[in-house]
């Protein structure tokens, strides 16, 4: 025993663990939110040359070996196609978000008449559009409430997009909204911080990162500052997602390496378009049968373009056979078509639904395999949706807020719906059909069944009348319960509580009344 106890001391103090020295890991952000918007905006608008200059200018790290940053050998050009393929991923989400909104549902019809009032022009709804279109490819962006009663005698709104916008935050909540503006004068560039807190909006002016009068250049020097209630922000941040990257900052749909996916798209694109100009038929012609320019004679030379013929040697011998021969390359479109469909499914994965963009890559035959292929679009749409209805009520409330201060009138809440249509419904064959076997099975009513075969696309009272048209046809009779006829009828509440019967003769109901039965 005593060897035993001698062998584990002697292991305990051989085996002596020592905790791992930590590791640094130091990773430099290659760009800031800004240049990252500025990228993203790029993306959106599409223009190849933009796309190209971009990349030449962003050679850090993984972006030198990108598509759109290789430059061709000199002779080996290669054609640089964009597909547009960002830009119209936006604009479709858009579409399909904003083409089923409703009109905002007002509590109160006073506060629907002033917003009439307000947004006459309906320069909201465009604002709209280009506000969500630019939380989509930049990420957030704010509406600021603006007060110039020269222009309008109601409190307007400006949609600025997240690039020129900054937050501050306190205890994890917007303190402050700053929107930046640049004005050019004198040669010089001056920077406009316009600063929405709550109860205050200030105004700062900056040359070359320090701060001037505002006086300074023609467009500022009228601006004041101005206080009101301390519970007011007269600025709504918006945002559909958050930042993986940026603290407190929205996320773009082009995040999550989506950008590296559309520049792999582009390049299985744009090798396909090239190998189709390559693959161009090749004509051999004998030098001695080459085209001439009829007016100089001089040879007619093929671009790389139409290159479609090229000399060969001519045979001068008595038996020469000086042919013109033609050849066509192969080329693999199978495996071009893989590669164009493998990388358009990474850049539309957890997006958006190839159908949804009108791309046929496999035919499905039933309205249910349609909804399914929908998922991905309508799943994108509720979170977009959701957003929406929740910053919505808040630019409109802050509408109010900034008509009740410029008329020193009391501060009061504005109670709206932002109401959206259903998306990705079957077609009405369809639906009727599902209606009518649950109305069959017993398991759905008249009612039941019109509101949801018309759904939002029908009012209320066209449904009403519509019920009553349907069991008129069919020849339901609604009856009122009958009710029990109480005419003649005396009831005394101190003696008990159940009526004589009205049939019975006065002696047998006086009887009964003195508490004495009848005798039979």
């Amino acid at each position: 025993m005593r060897i035993m106890e001698t062998i584990k001391k002697s292991i305990r103090s051989w085996l002596e663990i020592q905790p791992a020295d930590p590791y640094t890991i130091k990773i430099i952000d290659s760009i800031d939110f800004e240049t990252n918007a500025i990228r993203n905006k790029i993306w959106y608008r599409g223009d190849s040359n933009e796309l190209e200059q971009l990349y030449s200018q962003l050679l850090e790290h993984a972006d030198r070996y990108k598509f759109w940053a290789s430059k061709s050998t000199p002779g080996q050009e290669i054609r640089k196609v964009h597909t547009g393929l960002p830009g119209l991923i936006v604009k479709v989400l858009t579409d399909v978000v904003l083409n089923d909104l409703n009109d905002f549902d007002f509590e109160s019809d006073k506060d629907k008449n002033l917003w009439a009032e307000m947004d006459k022009e309906e320069l909201f709804l465009e604002q709209l559009n280009t506000a969500l279109r630019e939380m989509l490819y930049i990420g957030d962006g704010a509406w600021k409430i603006v007060i110039d009663t020269d222009f309008s005698p109601y409190p307007m709104c400006e949609w600025v997009s997240g690039l020129y916008v900054d937050y501050k935050y306190q205890y994890g909540r917007v303190k402050e909204v700053v929107f930046k503006s640049t004005y050019k004068e004198n040669h010089k560039n001056y920077t406009l911080h316009e600063i929405y807190g709550y109860g205050y909006i200030s105004h700062k002016l900056y040359l070359n990162d320090k701060e001037v009068p505002l006086n300074s250049i023609e467009a500022t020097k009228n601006m004041i500052d101005l206080t009101f209630d301390k519970t007011i922000l007269l600025a709504v941040p918006a945002k559909i997602y958050s930042s993986k990257k940026y603290p407190n900052r929205g996320g773009s749909i082009f995040d999550d390496g989506k950008l590296d996916n559309f520049d792999a798209f582009d390049e299985a694109w744009s090798q396909w378009m090239d190998a189709l100009r390559a693959g161009r038929a090749k004509t051999y012609i004998p030098e001695s049968l080459l085209p001439r320019d009829p007016s100089s004679g001089a040879l007619i030379k093929p671009n790389a373009f139409d290159n479609r013929y090229i000399a060969t040697e001519a045979n001068m011998s008595e038996k020469s056979d000086n042919r013109i021969s033609t050849e066509q390359p192969s080329i693999p479109h199978d495996s071009y078509l893989a590669s164009y469909v493998t990388a358009l499914d990474l850049c539309l994965q957890g997006i958006i639904s190839p159908s949804t963009l009108g791309i046929d890559v496999k035919k499905l035959d039933n309205a249910e395999a349609q909804r399914e292929k929908e998922k991905a679009t309508l799943y994108t749409r509720g979170s977009i949706v959701k957003a929406l209805q929740k910053v919505l009520p808040r630019v409109i409330q802050a509408h109010f807020d900034a008509y009740n201060i410029l008329n020193k009138a009391v501060l009061e809440e504005v109670k709206v719906d932002v109401n959206f249509g259903e998306y990705a419904n079957p077609s009405f064959e369809s639906q009727v059909e599902t209606v009518s076997k649950a109305k069959t099975g017993g398991i759905m009513s008249i009612e039941a069944s019109v509101d949801e075969l018309y759904g939002d696309s029908k009012d209320d009272e066209w449904k009403k009348e519509e019920v009553a048209r349907l069991k008129s046809e069919q020849g339901i009779v609604e009856m009122e319960e009958p009710e029990l006829n109480m005419k003649g009828v005396l009831i005394d509440d101190s003696v008990n509580n159940e009526p004589p019967i009205s049939n019975e003769s006065p002696t047998v109901q006086a009887d009964t009344e003195n508490g004495s039965g009848a005798s039979t």
